[in-house]
């Protein structure tokens, strides 16, 4: 210890590191230095076992083989391979099996996805389906499947082109069916050609509190009906405030979607509003052009959705969100017959996110119609909810 140049007292000097302790380099520091890295390969493959419930489709089950790391050559070459997890695995490809039983959906997918075909930057992506749905005036059947090549241009932007083709069934028609229903009963072929570009900057798919969605698709179908298809969807998270570790987010989102399609379309590819994915606060598919003598709702040929919604934490964990919202759109039988009144839909919910149940949240929605057809259905709750385990 020693006083300081004007004696007021005595204070501690800072010598630096104890050499005895602390060497001093004296090698040469541009030598190469030998790591030792060892690596541990984390889990790649999941089977999942789940039931949803939500006001559009009622209870599906599903039974998921999902592997993010798959081999289609890595064939096993013994019981060993397929006991330890060597067996078609290694190769960095995604193969999902799915079956989803349910009271009005039913599901069947087999999907594979070669992220880096031959080491470029084009992914590969094929998938089958068999699918059955019961619709309030007819049941439907799809059989097919898709082929698809994507091309990442950077971590935002990606484009991909498509092929699709399905055998549709329709069955179960009323007694008194309208033209456009009668029109596509029975069995008819569908292939589609379409192009599809998106910019997606959002930070998490499920419950984004940043960035922005933008996908623009265009598709021509030909078969047994002719005519083209155009959608565009438009999303856009602001990030309001957060508490300083980042929780605690509010979050005000809009959103648009426009989509028209070719006058040939069948009603199986008409467009529908109302419901939890379109327009809440309406029956499913209930809030679309209506057919009054058949009393079947028919869909349109173009639908404009717009929705603004504001999230905000209730508990101090994020388990527990509020959300203030208003739905709005439209369905037309046309894009030039303009002939039904733009429905109008505010309300409120709750998100609940339940860590043991995956990353979706659990959402409970009330909403109010103030616009809507005289024979719309509407239904003032909501809900969309799924658990894993």
């Amino acid at each position: 210890m020693t006083g300081d140049a004007s004696g007021m007292g005595p204070q501690e000097i800072d010598r630096g590191p104890d050499p005895t302790l602390y060497p001093p380099f004296t090698g040469d520091p541009t030598r190469d230095i030998d790591l030792r890295i060892r690596a541990d390969e984390a889990m790649t493959g999941r089977f999942i076992l789940g039931v949803g419930v939500n006001s559009d489709a009622g209870v599906v089950g599903s039974i998921i083989v999902d592997e993010q790391n798959f081999d289609w050559t890595r064939w096993p070459t013994s019981f060993e391979d397929i006991r330890a997890g060597r067996a078609w695995r290694g190769d960095g490809q995604r193969f999902r099996m799915e079956a989803a039983p349910g009271t009005q959906v039913h599901r069947y997918l087999v999907s594979f996805e070669e992220p880096y075909w031959r080491g470029s930057q084009v992914s590969l992506g094929l998938s089958g389906q068999y699918y059955t749905r019961y619709y309030e005036s007819w049941s439907e059947e799809r059989l097919g499947g898709r082929v698809a090549l994507g091309y990442h241009f950077n971590h935002a932007l990606t484009g991909s082109v498509a092929f699709r083709g399905q055998r549709v069934v329709l069955y179960n028609l009323p007694t008194l069916a309208p033209p456009e229903l009668l029109e596509a009963a029975g069995a008819s072929g569908l292939y589609g050609f379409s192009a599809q570009l998106a910019h997606d900057t959002r930070d998490n798919r499920f419950l984004a509190t940043e960035g922005h969605l933008i996908e623009l698709g265009v598709e021509q179908v030909i078969g047994t009906f002719q005519y083209p298809q155009v959608n565009l969807d438009i999303r856009k998270y602001f990030l309001l405030h957060e508490r300083p570790d980042g929780s605690g987010r509010h979050v005000m989102s809009l959103s648009s979607r426009f989509n028209w399609t070719g006058s040939d379309t069948p009603i199986y590819e008409h467009f529908f509003a109302g419901g939890f994915s379109t327009i809440r606060g309406f029956d499913f598919r209930n809030a679309s052009p209506y057919d009054p003598v058949s009393r079947v709702y028919v869909g349109g040929e173009f639908m404009m959705l717009a929705s603004a919604e504001y999230l905000f934490p209730i508990t101090a964990d994020d388990m527990l969100r509020g959300v203030l919202f208003c739905d709005t759109g439209t369905v037309e039988p046309t894009i030039g017959n303009w002939n039904n009144r733009y429905r109008v839909a505010p309300g409120f919910g709750l998100r609940v996110t339940v860590p043991a149940m995956g990353p979706a949240p659990i959402a409970l929605d009330f909403a109010f119609p103030i616009s809507k057809e005289d024979t719309d259905q509407t239904r003032v709750f909501s809900f969309w909810m799924g658990w894993l385990r």
